[in-house]
């Protein structure tokens, strides 16, 4: 249980990190859900005004539902909460597809960065609003023989919360399975949504700037904001600080 203490301001407070909390898509995984997205508007709206930008900006780190309404409110669709449903579950049967054909594939920084945080002895969690994010991440086997979930030590991947983000709750939930105080934890997202979600947690925010969007992800709050997990400074988070590597 999160107690209200832990939600407390703590601008007088020191942060030494101690605990990870991973998103999924766009940050662990290169997956097909924004081609999914787009592929499943036909019928409900011009595929061509579906951009990455919108994507990243409206869709994605929602819960599906969300989501659904957000492209189509985006794209201008009359009735957009009406259709959402329909929109939903067509783009969820693309994607189960596309997961089917193989268009999973983990970013090789990725892997490198929560190899390296592991080997600090660091508790980790994965926490996606994707109730497909077991499955692609369970697709992906490393050389122990495991597969990728199994590194994790938490996993609220598409739990159902009564808010999705930018509300903290998934992220609170990662930080009380792992046993540690939010406020000792950075979030890696992709999205601004995530990345408010892990600031209205009390947790420092790790923006992964794979889609040119690093503005974004630096005004919704993110303290730091990288292209790729190459440039985390490792020796830095041993002492429990989050920063870049030296240019």
């Amino acid at each position: 249980m999160v107690t209200r203490e832990l939600l407390a301001p703590r601008s007088i407070q020191v942060r030494t990190l101690r605990a990870a909390i991973f998103d999924v898509d766009g940050v662990l995984l290169a997956s097909p859900h924004e081609r999914a997205w787009r592929e499943a508007l036909r019928g409900f709206g011009e595929s061509e005004g579906f951009t990455t930008a919108m994507y990243q900006a409206d869709v994605a780190g929602k819960p599906r539902l969300s989501g659904a309404r957000a492209a189509l409110e985006a794209l201008g669709v009359p009735d957009a909460a009406g259709r959402a449903v329909a929109y939903a579950a067509r783009k969820q049967k693309r994607l189960e597809e596309l997961i089917a054909e193989g268009a999973v594939k983990a970013f090789p920084d990725a892997l490198r960065f929560v190899q390296a945080v592991a080997d600090l002895g660091w508790p980790m969690a994965v926490a996606s609003s994707s109730k497909n994010a077991n499955e692609m991440m369970r697709s992906i086997r490393l050389g122990s023989g495991q597969s990728l979930l199994d590194i994790f030590g938490a996993n609220v991947c598409g739990r159902d919360l009564p808010r999705g983000k930018p509300d903290p709750a998934i992220f609170l939930l990662a930080a009380s399975e792992l046993h540690v105080d939010p406020f000792q934890c950075f979030v890696a997202e992709d999205a601004p949504a995530g990345i408010k979600a892990a600031c209205a947690g009390r947790m420092e925010g790790l923006g992964v700037a794979r889609k040119n969007d690093a503005a974004g992800l630096r005004t919704a709050g993110a303290e730091v904001v990288v292209t790729s997990f190459d440039d985390i400074a490792v020796e830095e988070l041993a002492e429990g600080r989050l920063r870049r590597r030296p240019a």
